[in-house]
């Protein structure tokens, strides 16, 4: 999870005040929040249509409406990476099984030569005349690979798959931009990069799934839902564009606030600001890194936020030790230490890391 900013944890305070006096929250309360939420988050990632964003609690959440809307038989196939995150698999798997189809998924080859491109090569491979999906991150959440989604959504369009992307481990800092990867959905938590509360993420759908059938069915994506005195003239229509898959409690009056904070902040320091930051913090360091005979991919094959240096596993116990004497938090993934810098870190904590390194070998 990442650091609250001080005005995002003053704005989750504000709206625990709030809550004090139900009485002054008027019919209007209920929708402002997350309108704004929906226009801060376009402009982050260029999306022309508002409307297209949806407030939800998890990513297993907003890839389950996906998933409830991709039908997939016997003989067909949905293509994942290796190691990603559950919450992008689990659904899947469910679904495959469920329905007979195969879950395909595209394992990082064993090198460490080019093993960004190789991977990507891997996965255009997959993807054949009988993929319905492919359902990955911008980054692989263990090491930080960089995902070529240009060449996906190609290859997609050529035989008319989905594209769904889990945007968790790199939007609010690495650039991404809606309408030049054109994903089918872009589903985010709004715990990490977009520096929000847990429980508060956004997800996009895009026109493939105007017409689908959300998993929750509540009264607040409903057709004239903001009419309080007639909400039992049940509406069998939903909003526009892909609101009918916002969640129910949307209306957030602690989280919604926070989020709309942390995204605000995030807009005036600038996406490309943030990503330019960790590439300037981490060149040095990671010359060092690799001086240890430690591998790391190329800078082009991956993140600057988020990378993975691989560690011997016998190791791994040392470094852990290492680690904490040096007052370093990184995440052990598999045989990669995945090391995710902010703004908030400096040259000094980078020292820190490889005094931590070294110590371990």
């Amino acid at each position: 999870m990442a650091s609250l900013l001080k005005k995002v944890e003053k704005a989750g305070i504000e709206g625990i005040k709030a809550k004090r006096q139900p009485n002054k929250v008027s019919g209007e309360d209920f929708f402002k929040d997350a309108e704004t939420l929906r226009i801060l988050y376009s402009d982050l990632i260029n999306n022309p249509e508002p409307n297209r964003i949806v407030m939800i609690p998890s990513v297993s959440y907003g890839i389950g409406n996906v998933v409830n809307n991709i039908p997939v038989g016997k003989g067909e196939n949905i293509v994942l990476t290796d190691g990603q995150f559950p919450s992008n698999v689990y659904p899947w798997k469910n679904h495959c099984d469920k329905h007979g189809a195969d879950l395909i998924l595209v394992a990082a080859p064993d090198t460490e030569e080019q093993r960004g491109k190789k991977w990507n090569e891997e996965i255009l491979k997959a993807i054949t005349q009988k993929t319905k999906a492919v359902s990955l991150g911008h980054v692989h959440w263990a090491d930080g690979t960089l995902f070529d989604l240009k060449a996906i959504r190609k290859k997609c369009d050529e035989v008319g798959a989905a594209l769904i992307i889990d945007g968790t481990q790199s939007i609010g800092a690495l650039p991404f931009d809606i309408q030049e990867i054109k994903p089918d959905a872009l589903i985010v938590a709004g715990y990490k990069w977009l520096l929000g509360p847990y429980t508060s993420g956004l997800a996009y759908y895009g026109p493939r799934f105007d017409q689908g059938d959300p998993i929750e069915q509540n009264w607040i994506n409903r057709l004239h839902s903001d009419d309080f005195a007639n909400l039992v003239n049940y509406q069998d229509e939903y909003m526009e564009g892909a609101l009918r898959y916002g969640m129910g409690q949307q209306s957030n009056f602690i989280a919604n606030p926070m989020l709309i904070a942390s995204i605000k902040e995030i807009r005036k320091w600038g996406v490309d600001n943030i990503q330019q930051y960790c590439q300037d913090l981490i060149q040095s360091p990671l010359q060092e890194v690799k001086q240890l005979g430690l591998y790391v991919e190329e800078s082009s094959a991956r993140g600057a936020h988020l990378f993975g240096i691989k560690f011997p596993k016998e190791k791994m116990e040392t470094l852990s030790t290492a680690l904490k004497v040096n007052r370093v938090s990184v995440s052990i993934r598999g045989e990669f230490i995945r090391v995710s810098p902010h703004v908030y870190n400096d040259e000094r904590d980078m020292k820190k890391l490889i005094q931590a390194l070294k110590a371990a070998l």
